[in-house]
């Protein structure tokens, strides 16, 4: 907690000036009860109006003074923390956006979602209340407890001996709910996810119905955090009808015992009537902290997760000297490229040699799981080699900063991901200041153009979340068209035409080997017909390489390209 409240510095005016006025109102309110006492014993039992209206007066002064002070405390804390959420927040977005792959499995997404909202929120809300808590509780508190001595020194005993039993009622009950508020947050975390995979499944589920076994699902998870939120509550709740009980005795005790005091004489009524208040701003000062009690264990449990992610090192970092883009031009090569996956028993890639020139077409093909993705992952970094090293042009892929390395790039995933906006915001994805012309144009290579045009509002035809207002064609065209407006040194095509019809796959093919002739393009494919034409056809096996060569040298050379082949074409057309 101490760590996140160091990106408070940038609001310390804010937080002295929150501070001094607490200082402020918690005097006047001190204050109060002595004016009052003495417009009841000077004024009220002596008959003395003037001194009423003159003290009376003072009061009113001080208590606008005291709200005043109250209102400028809470205006300036909620503006402090809510700065300090805002900053948090960006933090947290900005380092998990160096995250590696490996990071984002190992904390996984929905729990990186809870982490950057809801956790942050409890911290945000605890720091507003602590602000104005740990300068008030401790000044009442003890201010109460020395003016009271001050009224009476006798009957203060009241209050001392009150005190440790409302300190040891908060221990007894914090220490039982502080546990139960980190599995809280662990418990939402299981029901984002339970959610967050129930909504973009949606369509799956539906299909199969299986509506029933998710909704199942939902509510075991949502039973189970519900069940320890109302454990933790019920503890906390237990606190202040304790408290008020113990208090409302204590105030008991005090008329008892001051009603004595008045009727031997040794107190007047005036100040047994601040007294009285003092006992009560000690009690609920001290309920004050006990409300922190309740909310500190809950926001440290909240701050050790976002601490987890700020502090989690991404494995991919940039190179202390890196090398320019300019020097990285030429073929792309791999040199005894060999991958594991963090965990895993058995290599994901081993031993993998081959090089990709400018201008030339190499295809990966090869069986499912056999490393096909995981090599086109390896190129721009989002996973670094195990054992050996990528080249560009004969300088390492380490050597780069991550940002140069992706400029030079140009993916287009296997799973199609578009975003919300519209279609030439999504083609401008791939680069900010693309011109109409250029986004036009890569539309054309990527047969986009077609259905685009043929939409209300063209290239400004909105995009639904994900996309789920055009089909799979149309999401991988797009996708491909935002790469290729890139204009980018290397094109990575993983399985980026599998929901083409041949006919288009065939008419994209062949655009992009005139778009294409000064880059280096890498084409990940499950079907023999879109990689036959290529210039190197690279057979991947169990992770490693079968063969490499023209699909015509390898029908004579390789048994696994050719069961693959054989599998998906009719003799004759393999002839």
């Amino acid at each position: 907690m101490m760590k996140l409240l160091r990106m408070l510095r940038p609001y310390w005016v804010l937080v002295f000036f929150v501070l001094l006025f607490v200082f402020l109102q918690s005097l006047s309110d001190l204050y109060l009860p002595t004016l009052l006492a003495d417009i009841v014993d000077k004024g009220v039992v002596q008959g003395d109006n003037p001194y009423i209206w003159k003290v009376g007066g003072l009061m009113l002064l001080i208590a606008l003074g005291g709200g005043i002070c109250s209102i400028g405390a809470s205006y300036l804390s909620a503006k402090s923390a809510g700065g300090f959420g805002r900053d948090l927040r960006s933090r947290v977005f900005s380092h998990v956006e160096k995250y590696s792959l490996h990071e984002f499995d190992q904390i996984g997404t929905a729990s990186l979602i809870t982490r950057t909202t809801n956790d942050i929120t409890q911290v945000q809300q605890v720091l507003m209340m602590m602000m104005r808590v740990m300068v008030m509780a401790p000044m009442m508190c003890f201010g109460g407890i020395i003016m009271a001595l001050y009224k009476d020194a006798t009957l203060s005993l009241v209050i001392i001996a009150i005190v440790p039993i409302l300190a040891i009622i908060i221990f007894a009950i914090v220490s039982r709910g502080v546990p139960l508020f980190k599995v809280m947050q662990t418990k939402i975390d299981k029901l984002n996810l339970v959610l967050r995979e129930n909504l973009t499944g949606i369509r799956v589920i539906r299909s199969f119905n299986r509506t029933t076994h998710e909704q199942g699902r939902f509510n075991a998870a949502n039973h189970d955090l519900t069940e320890t939120s109302i454990k933790v509550n019920r503890i906390m709740a237990s606190l202040m009808p304790i408290m008020m009980l113990v208090i409302n005795f204590a105030s008991l005790a005090i008329v008892w015992f001051g009603g004595l005091r008045i009727d031997s004489g040794n107190m007047e009524v005036g100040d047994l009537m601040a007294f009285i208040q003092y006992a009560w701003q000690i009690m609920f000062a001290l309920i004050f902290a006990s409300m922190m009690f309740v909310m500190i264990p809950r926001a440290s449990a909240s701050a050790a997760r976002i601490n987890e992610v700020l502090n989690t090192v991404p494995d991919i970092n940039d190179p202390a000297a890196p090398k320019t883009a300019s020097a990285a031009r030429g073929e792309l090569a791999f040199n005894n490229v060999s991958f594991h996956y963090p965990g895993a028993e058995m290599a994901a890639l081993s031993n993998i040699s081959f090089t990709a020139g400018r201008g030339e077409v190499t295809a990966i093909i090869g069986g499912t799981g056999s490393g096909k993705s995981t090599l086109i992952n390896l190129i721009p970094r989002f996973y670094d080699v195990t054992g050996g090293s990528i080249t560009i042009g004969g300088v390492d892929v380490r050597e780069l900063t991550q940002e140069t390395l992706r400029s030079m790039v140009g993916l287009v995933p296997q799973k199609a991901v578009l975003f919300t906006g519209s279609i030439a915001d999504n083609i401008r994805f791939g680069k900010e200041d693309a011109t109409e012309e250029e986004i036009r144009h890569a539309a054309v290579i990527a047969q986009a153009q077609e259905f685009v045009s043929e939409m209300k509002e063209g290239f400004d035809s909105p995009i639904a979340q994900g996309g789920t207002n055009v089909s799979g064609g149309q999401k991988q065209r797009l996708s491909i068209a935002r790469a290729l407006v890139r204009k980018p040194d290397i094109y990575l095509f993983d399985d980026s035409f599998s929901a083409l019809d041949f006919k288009t796959d065939a008419k994209l093919r062949e655009a992009l080997r005139s778009e294409t002739t000064n880059a280096t393009v890498l084409i990940v494919a499950q079907r023999v017909s879109t990689v036959m034409d290529a210039d190197r056809i690279i057979v991947l096996d169990d992770g490693q390489i079968s063969a490499i060569g023209t699909h015509k040298d390898l029908l004579q050379t390789s048994s696994v390209y050719r069961e693959i082949v054989t599998s998906q074409l009719s003799e004759e057309e393999i002839a």
